[in-house]
């Protein structure tokens, strides 16, 4: 886990990929595998691809521990696609599910499944500004609902549960687009787990859906086959072209990870890095971060300047000391450091000491 030898980048996705899988894409853009071609220009359905792919599933198996009776799809349409694709799959004859409200990436999830059932808000963070995870005993759920759905990390409002609700027998569906792979999970206390590659696993266009078994077959007659959980996991998600390209290049995250240690060794790094960050926030009042200690993101983490006037001085600082895509999303201001897998740790000290810099010229 090396520095990087570019400027360190601290994207929210499309984000940092490891500067190694890189180098070995390249090295193989012309000549994957020894067959003369890119990846990216064999079929789908050869032996090949579809060793590969099998190879890739099998990696990430192991890498979360995924219990037998999960299906694993490869698919397309992001986190944002799967917000319509969960209700169509996982409503299996219900009407309501419950939704946990924690930002804008579980509101918009949210917005989505009212088009297909009723929607029923077992708790939200909206009245404090989002800046904490309502705890369970304030939550309302409905044991009658066709799952619970949480977003597990919030990238724009850097909320992210560090703790698994517990919904009984209700099903529980968590977005995970942002925190996927950033530690151990246990897999099998959850029905469905989804989210988009582009932040800890690879190039947008690839999506990861989980699913136990025992939740599939009951998707809306609507549902297309493209969307279907069950028709895609029995055609090894490939009834259409998958993101064959993405899919490569999930693969050697993968390999990056399980040669750098696995998940147990990448959740210590992560909490090492998003602990500097945090430590050097709460030393100085120049810079700001309102999210509850507890529910503090290891992902995203958002601060404002104590004077928003120096924000465009702080960026252009930024990007002239080799740190790149700090400014913050455009709903919350300020600043963001996404510190995903691939950012190393030299990453965020060498954010610390511009901070630090910054604070000395302008506080």
């Amino acid at each position: 886990m090396a520095a990087m030898s570019r400027p360190f980048n601290f994207a929210p996705g499309p984000a940092a990929l490891p500067e190694p899988v890189l180098r070995q894409a390249a090295s193989e853009m012309l000549d994957w595998n020894g067959s003369g071609v890119s990846v990216m220009e064999v079929s789908h359905r050869g032996k090949e691809f579809m060793a590969l792919q099998a190879g890739i599933e099998a990696d990430l198996r192991e890498l979360l521990a995924i219990p037998a009776n999960y299906k694993v799809l490869f698919l397309q349409g992001g986190a944002i696609g799967q917000n319509a694709i969960v209700p169509m799959n996982l409503l299996r004859g219900r009407r309501s599910a419950d939704y946990v409200d924690t930002g804008a990436w579980a509101t918009r999830s949210i917005a989505e499944a009212a088009h297909f059932c009723e929607v029923k808000v077992a708790a939200s963070g909206k009245a404090g500004g989002f800046t904490s995870i309502p705890k369970q005993s304030e939550w309302r759920l409905d044991p009658e609902a066709a799952y619970v759905h949480i977003c597990a990390n919030e990238t724009i409002g850097g909320v992210e549960f560090h703790w698994v609700p517990d919904t009984g027998a209700v099903p529980l569906v968590a977005d995970m687009s942002s925190n996927i792979l950033s530690r151990p999970i246990d897999v099998s206390r959850y029905g469905l787990i989804y989210g988009g590659a582009q932040k800890n696993i690879g190039p947008a266009g690839l999506t990861f859906v989980i699913v136990r078994e025992d939740l599939l077959g009951g998707a809306l007659p609507i549902t297309p086959e493209a969307f279907n959980y069950t028709i895609q996991a029995a055609n090894n998600s490939m009834i259409n072209t998958p993101p064959t390209f993405a899919i490569y290049l999930a693969g050697l995250v993968f390999r990056w990870i399980r040669e750098g240690g696995g998940l147990a060794a990448m959740a210590e790094r992560n909490r090492a890095k998003a602990t500097l960050l945090y430590a050097a926030l709460d030393a100085s009042d120049f810079y700001v971060n309102r999210v509850a200690r507890e529910d503090r993101s290891l992902m995203n983490v958002v601060f404002h300047l104590a004077d928003p006037a120096l924000d465009g001085a702080f960026l252009e600082g930024a990007r002239a000391a080799g740190l790149l895509a700090l400014k913050g999303h455009r709903l919350v201001g300020g600043m963001r450091a996404s510190i995903y897998n691939a950012m190393p740790i030299e990453g965020v000290q060498a954010l610390v000491a511009y901070m630090r810099d910054f604070e000395m010229r302008h506080g």
